[in-house]
């Protein structure tokens, strides 16, 4: 399967913090690849959805905020 990466709406447009994921791959293994857009041939990483999940709602609630 290749995968279609997508920039998380998160990102900033003036390229900066630029996270991508590959939606089609998270739905048929149910593991969210994860990678830097700035660096497309980069590592990847990969999270079960309970981790992305738990991950996503630290950072929407601040959690990870300095």
């Amino acid at each position: 399967m290749t995968d279609k990466w997508i920039k998380s709406s998160y990102s900033s447009t003036n390229g900066g913090e630029c996270v991508e994921w590959a939606p089609n791959t998270a739905a048929a293994t149910g593991t969210i690849p994860v990678r830097d857009s700035k660096d497309p041939h980069g590592p990847t990483l990969a999270f079960d959805t309970a981790a992305w999940t738990a991950f996503v709602t630290g950072v929407k609630n601040g959690d990870f905020d300095a």
